[in-house]
């Protein structure tokens, strides 16, 4: 499983980061991004739907 950030659709609400911050970190202006490649080990599945599922904007996919 993989998660992606669709940055022209992120709003920087900072959900994900705040819900799943093992898996996604702020940029300088606060908007969401993945950290790393996007890789989601198997016990932050659940934490990745979580962010998905929380995104106002429904920037986060997952793959």
């Amino acid at each position: 499983m993989k998660v992606q950030i669709d940055s022209a659709r992120c709003q920087g609400h900072g959900r994900c980061y705040d819900l799943a911050p093992e898996l996604f970190s702020e940029d300088d202006e606060g908007y969401g991004q993945v950290v790393g490649e996007g890789s989601v080990p198997p016990d932050e599945e659940r934490a990745a739907r979580l962010a998905v599922s929380n995104c106002p904007e429904r920037a986060i996919e997952i793959l």
